[in-house]
């Protein structure tokens, strides 16, 4: 084998695959392999060819979808100019997950590594004179952190130019310009309405697509992490590789412990298997450490998931629990220990056509009690909830297509499925389609109450006074039965038939995973089983030939 022993290519939407990806790396290091280990988006894929074993780590989403970061690099295995061949003396492995809404996914993790590396010695049994480290021996760390004195200057986020396409590593810094609270102040949820001004910074979008932003730590997270980890936030320094490991390019060189934890550092996921791994490495405190192993086997995972993933403990707090081992960590292992902060997305909420040189999005305020006494906390939302227009906030965006497609046919109808905030998406489709003269437009849409959380209620009113929307609304909360969309599909089904069947039209759902996309699409077979004699598994089968041909679209989100 090369010195480059094993290259391991995670592709993952949240962080299920890369917690994966980084444990198989630390084993492969423990052993004394030259390990690699990046996304499958940070790959260039044309240098397959040469590698010798490769590892894909793949955690699927949705209803076993691959993730984003690996649509390129599988759209580019399958092209048939590939010759013949050109991958015929590489070695690999594969290991699929579920993405983190599948509790059973780590199951399979250790039976899977240990069959992969007996396997992996078969194929290279000189590899196994190789020194190796033992499970309690800490690794070198992947970067070392040289901090300086002085004022040196410390560069911010490479942002976009008017020249240059915003994208997640050149985002464009969006004003905002307003933060609105769109639900009424005694209902149980926020949910703010944002706009920002993207003018000069050649952002394009169609209804559908996606606004996308890196999230910013909470200053008291910030504040709290320095203090258990003795470190100075205004203090700087340069990251120096160990490895062949490039320095992360969102972090500016040289740069400072504040910029770190509250642009970089995730202190506010909850850690997974890989986290207790290493944190284990550096614990001597007794008690501390035999908790810190038991949450790293495999047989401790259901106590891990009862510790961690069940009240949805943060990392921050996990520091806080365990004050010895924390003590203990060297700074030079922070990049090591935490995973970086993901993008978030958000389906855009507006439609250039409408609203020039703005992007607008909905955003859910995501607040919940679990048994522990501080209440739970989204990132991002709570991030954006909190920016102030008055104090000339400019956030970081970037936007990609999203997956709702819509016809172009001006005469072809549309049904639009979107309760709560899945209604953003189409907000952006009838202002768009408007605006080009479409006026064959439904929209279902579902909420609580009508005085409380009915989005953009005087909108659709003046859209269907003027004849460009036909609205069914339900309001699940405001009588004593409770009513759903999929309620108002199935007692609107005689025009659904007419405008599915004899008009061609297009059926999108949007919203929320749990319940409401399955309640639906069995709401739309029931309008099928109404047209006359027509069994559950025709109408089955006439839904999945909508899917399958485009005209049934779902993007929906947990």
């Amino acid at each position: 084998m090369s010195e480059q022993a094993l290259l391991i290519l995670f592709g993952s939407q949240t962080g299920t695959a890369q917690d994966t990806a980084q444990r198989i790396a630390r084993q492969a290091k423990r052993r004394g392999l030259h390990v690699r280990t990046m996304p499958l988006d940070g790959y260039n894929v044309a240098t397959l060819i040469s590698e010798s074993t490769v590892v894909f780590v793949c955690a699927t989403t949705g209803q076993g979808d691959p993730p984003d970061n690996m649509k390129n690099f599988w759209r580019f295995i399958f092209r048939k100019s590939l010759p013949a061949g050109s991958l015929c003396q590489l070695d690999c492995a594969v290991l699929g997950l579920g993405d983190s809404s599948y509790p059973k996914s780590d199951a399979v993790i250790d039976p899977w590594l240990w069959s992969f590396w007996q396997r992996f010695y078969s194929l290279h049994p000189s590899l196994k004179a190789l020194p190796t480290l033992k499970e309690d021996e800490a690794l070198p760390p992947t970067f070392m952190f040289n901090f300086m004195e002085g004022n040196a200057d410390v560069t911010t986020q490479v942002t976009s130019t008017e020249q240059t396409k915003p994208s997640s590593s050149c985002p464009f810094p969006a004003k905002l310009l307003s933060n609105t609270r769109v639900t009424d102040v005694s209902h149980f949820q926020d949910v703010r309405l944002l706009d920002f001004d993207i003018t000069g910074s050649n952002i394009e979008f169609s209804s559908g697509d996606v606004a996308m932003m890196y999230p910013c730590n909470a200053e008291e997270d910030v504040q709290e992490f320095c203090q258990l980890l003795k470190l100075d936030p205004e203090s700087k320094f340069t990251l120096r590789p160990t490895e062949s490991t490039p320095v992360p390019a969102r972090l500016p060189q040289p740069c400072t412990v504040r910029h770190l934890v509250q642009k970089y550092l995730d202190v506010a996921a909850v850690p997974r298997r890989s986290f207790f791994e290493l944190l284990s490495t550096f614990a001597t405190n007794e008690l501390e450490r035999e908790k810190l192993l038991e949450f790293s086997s495999a047989a401790g995972q259901d106590d891990l998931h009862t510790y961690c993933n069940r009240p949805r403990r943060t990392a921050l707090e996990v520091l806080a629990d365990f004050p010895h081992t924390t003590a203990e960590i060297k700074v030079d292992y922070l990049l090591d220990l935490f995973s970086e902060i993901q993008p978030r997305s958000f389906s855009i909420a507006s439609s250039l056509k409408t609203h020039p040189n703005r992007l607008q999005i909905l955003v859910a305020v995501v607040r919940y009690k679990t048994k522990l006494h501080k209440p739970r906390r989204g990132l991002c939302s709570n991030w954006l909830a909190s920016l102030d227009p008055g104090k000339d906030v400019h956030v970081p965006l970037w936007v990609k297509k999203g997956t709702l497609k819509f016809p172009k046919d001006k005469d072809t109808p549309i049904i639009m499925v979107g309760p709560g905030t899945g209604v953003a998406p189409f907000r952006s489709a009838i202002q768009e389609r408007t605006a080009e003269g479409k006026t064959a437009n439904v929209l279902f849409f579902g909420c609580r109450s009508e005085s409380k959380d009915f989005y953009f209620k005087v909108e659709w009113e003046e859209k269907v006074q003027a004849g460009h929307l036909t609205l069914f609304t339900a309001f699940s909360r405001d009588q004593e039965n409770k009513v759903y969309v999929q309620h108002r599909i199935s007692e609107n089904a005689e025009l659904l038939m007419d405008l599915i069947t004899n008009k061609n039209a297009y059926f999108y759902i949007a919203g929320n995973a749990k319940e409401m996309p399955n309640s639906v699409r069995d709401a739309v077979k029931g309008v099928f089983q109404r047209r006359g004699p027509v069994s559950a598994e025709e109408a089955e089968q006439m839904v999945a030939a909508m899917e399958q041909s485009g005209r049934l679209q779902s993007e929906t989100w947990s």
